[in-house]
């Protein structure tokens, strides 16, 4: 499992920019998904024939990250960008950064900018470029890049690493995938595109699908030291079933089943109430008809940062409650 998530942490994935690791988890799941096609903004959609074909369960973990896009390139060669997605400015400065042409540079912050005064118009990439036609040879308006890749191991059971969120629930649905058995129902392994700019590919892999069960595959905030939003979802406690974000109510019977599913199979596991932010499920829950959609989510330190931390006793216990959802079912 770890060597799939090193494997997709390395592609280049920012929001709008996914085809890369598009083409790397299609290439996956190839000999063991009946059918597996790529929609027309993006999104895999990778399917497995159940036992009962009358129901469909839909999985979704979404491709892309948080990123840049190039807005100008100055005479001094210097780069402004402009962020894709939920960025952290203090967060990301002074952190090396890719292109999707390879281009390496380092995303820095306008000289003389006080910590309070850091802010997403204030940054911009040093390629190291002493003008603009210099820099232009390498970087073009429209260009996007992310921090460069990064894995860390930070004790037996710990990582770090960017983009955790949501590359390592890629991972855990491509393992689910490629290690269960027959699903219970006809099961569509769905990895959407631009989650981190408006969930915008699973609405339309909802409609195409029209699932009747919806699980999203997503990371959760959980505190390390100091919680002020008073977040109850802990590294190293396991699976966390999301009961409520700012954009979904789960469905109590998919929340009762999966707990049900963790008892029996002795998966650790707790609950998930985020008072803030949201994820494919609430996409899933209203396409066509709506579907009972819930969501298995990652505890996750640091969210959108680059050293975003996970545990893998949890990595695990996400991966066993959801291959035990595909095999028994929700009823």
């Amino acid at each position: 499992m770890i060597n799939l998530v090193k494997k997709y942490q390395n592609a280049f994935s920012v929001s709008g920019y996914e085809t890369q690791l598009a083409e790397i988890i299609s290439q996956d799941l190839k000999d063991v998904c009946d059918e597996i096609s790529i929609d027309p903004v993006g999104n895999v959609i990778a399917y497995k024939k159940g036992k009962d074909s009358s129901k469909k369960l839909m999985i979704a973990s979404h491709m892309d990250e948080i990123g840049f896009i190039v807005t100008n390139i100055e005479e001094s060669g210097m780069i402004r960008v402009a962020p894709i997605g939920g960025i952290n400015p203090v967060a990301s400065c002074y952190n090396e950064v890719r292109f999707k042409n390879g281009t390496v540079g380092l995303l820095v912050v306008e000289d003389g900018t006080k910590l309070s005064e850091v802010a997403n118009n204030k940054l911009f990439v040093d390629i190291g470029a002493s003008n603009a036609s210099k820099a232009k040879r390498k970087v073009k308006i429209g260009d996007v890049c992310a921090v460069s890749p990064y894995f860390k191991k930070l004790s037996p059971k710990r990582y770090a690493s960017k983009a955790f969120d949501d590359r390592v629930c890629c991972a855990i649905s491509a393992y689910s995938a490629l290690n269960c058995k027959t699903p219970a129902y006809d099961t569509y392994f769905v990895f959407t595109v631009q989650e981190e700019v408006g969930c915008r590919g699973a609405k339309p892999s909802s409609f195409t699908v029209m699932p009747d069960y919806s699980i999203a595959l997503d990371v959760t905030p959980a505190p390390a030291c100091g919680n002020p939003n008073h977040l109850t979802v802990k590294l190293g406690e396991g699976a966390a079933i999301k009961i409520k974000d700012s954009s979904v109510i789960c469905s109590r019977k998919l929340v009762d089943r999966l707990t049900d599913l963790a008892e029996e199979n002795n998966i650790k596991y707790q609950y998930e109430v985020l008072l803030a932010g949201g994820t494919d499920t609430s996409a899933m829950q209203i396409a066509g008809s709506g579907s009972h959609a819930c969501c298995i989510s990652l505890p996750t330190r640091y969210v959108h940062t680059p050293v975003e931390t996970i545990d893998a006793d949890d990595l695990k216990a996400c991966t066993d409650l959801l291959i035990a959802l595909i095999e028994n079912g929700a009823e």
